[in-house]
């Protein structure tokens, strides 16, 4: 059964974007996704409104949008973290010019995709405390910590709905495979040697299907306005023992460990305390590590044999 709730999904061309596109068409939502590209083959979904603008572009998105729209899930942003200009461009004043233009359209609830690495170098568990200075360690760090200060200064002054959920590492079917879980996957039914790290880091990996389902509960809820929470699993792991774990549920693959030095900037230890996630949205993740590699591997095998 059909209904008129819109949603406007920045970003909605990327994995995450892709996965919510699905999950709210299903539902009979009406679903609006901006990016400047059109989607992967694979990654489009029927029933979708796909528009193309670049959200940095103030005057052409401002001509882009439609009047109104009840939700918006921002999960847009530049992907080559290496570019400070163009992350701070996407991030920041792409985040800026979606609440200039759509705060005056009655939104029931603008959800902002974060990320853990706004913590910078605070110790893990991380704890959603206000983050203030930029020592994210990172361009892509310090144009997210942007964004949530400006939202949260928003939500202060004019009440604007908003909500921050920073994500942790987030896996499954359709992922690019310059990430850790789909670069595994890949080589190993390949049965390659594959060049890793270490893997000491400490490390919270998340099933993309509970991501979507924290973004749902966000955006039904109002006891989350004006609020940042964390959304991972708690049950972080090293990296090494989740190649391991991969490498032996597919049963072949080499990984080639010490081949690729960790960064210098990268933290060891990348984890949340989601108490305030199970408090304000009743949320708890449903899928543990291994059921979720088990899903992310048959999608990826399916994709090998194609």
């Amino acid at each position: 059964m059909k209904n008129n709730l819109k949603v406007l999904i920045p970003g909605g061309t990327g994995f995450i974007g892709f996965h919510l596109c699905l999950f709210f068409i299903k539902k009979g939502w009406k679903v609006y996704s901006i990016s400047k590209s059109k989607p992967k083959k694979n990654r489009k979904v029927n029933g979708v409104k796909y528009i193309f603008c670049d959200v940095s572009d103030k005057n052409k998105l401002r001509k882009k949008l439609a009047d109104h729209y009840d939700y918006v899930i921002n999960v847009s942003g530049y992907v080559d973290h290496s570019k400070k200009r163009s992350i701070m461009r996407s991030h920041y004043q792409g985040c800026k010019n979606l609440v200039d233009i759509l705060k005056k359209k009655k939104l029931k609830k603008f959800i902002q995709i974060g990320s853990s690495i706004e913590y910078g170098k605070k110790k893990s568990p991380h704890k959603e405390t206000n983050v203030k200075k930029f020592n994210t360690l990172s361009f892509y760090g310090n144009a997210k910590l942007a964004s949530t200060l400006f939202l949260l200064s928003a939500f202060k002054k004019e009440s604007f709905p908003v909500s921050i959920l920073r994500l942790y590492l987030v896996f499954g079917p359709y992922q690019d495979d310059n990430r850790v879980i789909p670069y595994v996957i890949n080589n190993s039914l390949d049965g390659k040697s594959f060049a890793c790290s270490p893997g000491n880091q400490l490390r919270d990996f998340l099933y993309i299907e509970d991501v979507v389902n924290a973004i749902y509960k966000s955006i039904k809820s109002h006891k989350n306005d004006g609020e940042v929470i964390n959304i991972g699993s708690q049950k972080p792991i090293k990296i090494r023992k989740l190649i391991i774990k991969i490498v032996n549920l597919i049963g072949k693959g080499k990984p080639n460990f010490c081949k690729i030095k960790i960064r210098s900037d990268e933290p060891i230890k990348l984890f949340p305390n989601i108490s305030k996630a199970k408090k304000i949205l009743n949320w708890t993740p449903k899928t543990n590590l291994i059921k979720g590699l088990k899903k992310t591997i048959k999608f990826y095998k399916q994709q090998f044999q194609d």
